[in-house]
């Protein structure tokens, strides 16, 4: 059997290993910030019931345009944003391709600030993008100050930003990215994954777009939405964006089904986002309960906690492993990443973290990092 250097593979892919968390069969899964609560019963049987209705029709090509969905998508939002200012795919992932497929590619450049998401990166290298690795300020922020001294210092035609940054968990202010924006004629994207689990009454990057052709934000229905298996992102920014999405997307991209079940989940986007408070519970307790353990955390304003004082990491991550519990080793050193849970699985994780032997697994705290 060929392996993968028998190929006449790229030579920038060679050496490159692909994207993907740990896939264990456990009882309580924290590592991958999926939202471990299950879709409604009576959102699920009108989900069904709109897909038995497309079923029927699967013959045919599926509305190339998704008109009804960028409009529900729209609604949802809000932000005077039209049907115009949207686009979606098959995850946030797909959209972010898109985009690099659109703005960047070989010869063009993408500035990002690491720790962050790791598909950023994976997602330039595959476009044949160059990735520039940004350093961020003390305890994981970007101030505007060192947003326009990176893009000044590299002259990226795309700037990526996660707010709030996946892994850390750290905000990111509106200032940073106006300031990012006005120091670049390139593409600015803000990943807002985790938008919904910031405070309600903050503003996110969608109030920047007006009169911002080149800034583009871009939201999934896998976290908040609990729709992880549907596989649905989307992006809102000027309507010109969305027509330069339109050169590079493959021929009817979203399924008939996908566009079916994503409406009517946004049909009771207040009964599946009631989830969200529940878990903002859960994410602040183990804030205040991992200190308590002598594990220092960093602010987190995501569905998931980054909690620092782990001597090693590996260990601690198998140890909980054992007891049928997988949580994230994201590769920086002393830390590890939790995803907030029901308040049993959340239970369930501090009793087991705070049981184990810390001469077995090499844990302690290591001093106050952040809280």
């Amino acid at each position: 059997m060929a392996s993968l250097n028998d190929l006449p593979i790229r030579d920038d892919l060679r050496g490159l290993t692909p994207y993907g968390a740990p896939q264990e069969h456990v009882r309580i899964r924290l590592n991958v910030n999926e939202n471990t609560h299950p879709i409604p019963e009576a959102v699920a049987t009108d989900i069904v019931t709109a897909l038995a209705a497309v079923v029927l029709g699967l013959n045919r090509y599926p509305d190339r345009e998704f008109t009804q969905l960028r409009e529900s998508l729209a609604g949802y939002l809000g932000s005077g944003l039209t049907r115009d200012n949207i686009w979606a795919a098959n995850g946030s992932n797909e959209v972010l391709q898109q985009i690099m497929q659109a703005f960047g590619g070989p010869g063009r450049s993408v500035l990002g600030f690491p720790p962050t998401y790791s598909m950023h990166s994976i997602i330039a290298a595959g476009t044949g993008t160059t990735w520039i690795a940004g350093e961020r300020d003390a305890a994981f922020e970007i101030s505007p100050q060192t947003a326009v001294h990176w893009i000044e210092k590299t002259k990226p035609d795309i700037v990526f930003f996660c707010s709030p940054n996946n892994p850390t968990g750290t905000p990111l202010s509106l200032d940073t990215i106006v300031a990012a924006y006005d120091a670049t004629d390139g593409i600015v994207v803000v990943d807002e994954a985790y938008a919904e689990f910031a405070p309600a009454e903050l503003p996110t990057a969608l109030g920047l777009l007006a009169g911002r052709e080149r800034l583009i934000v871009s939201r999934t229905m896998s976290k908040a939405f609990a729709f992880a298996g549907a596989r649905l992102g989307f992006l809102a920014a000027d309507p010109a964006v969305t027509d330069a999405l339109r050169l590079v997307r493959l021929p009817y991209h979203l399924s008939a089904l996908t566009q079916a079940a994503a409406i009517a989940a946004l049909a009771h986007s207040g009964e599946m986002l009631a989830m969200v408070d529940d878990i903002k519970e859960q994410r602040d307790r183990l804030l205040e309960e991992l200190p308590r353990l002598g594990y220092p955390v960093w602010r987190s304003w995501a569905n998931f906690v980054l909690f620092g004082g782990v001597e090693n990491p590996h260990a601690v991550f198998e140890a909980l492993l054992e007891q049928d519990i997988i949580i994230r080793d994201i590769g920086i050193p002393n830390h590890l990443r939790v995803t907030a849970g029901t308040a049993t699985e959340t239970t369930a994780f501090l009793e087991a973290l705070g049981g184990l032997d810390a001469g077995a697994v090499g844990t302690g705290a290591l001093g106050k990092i952040n809280s």
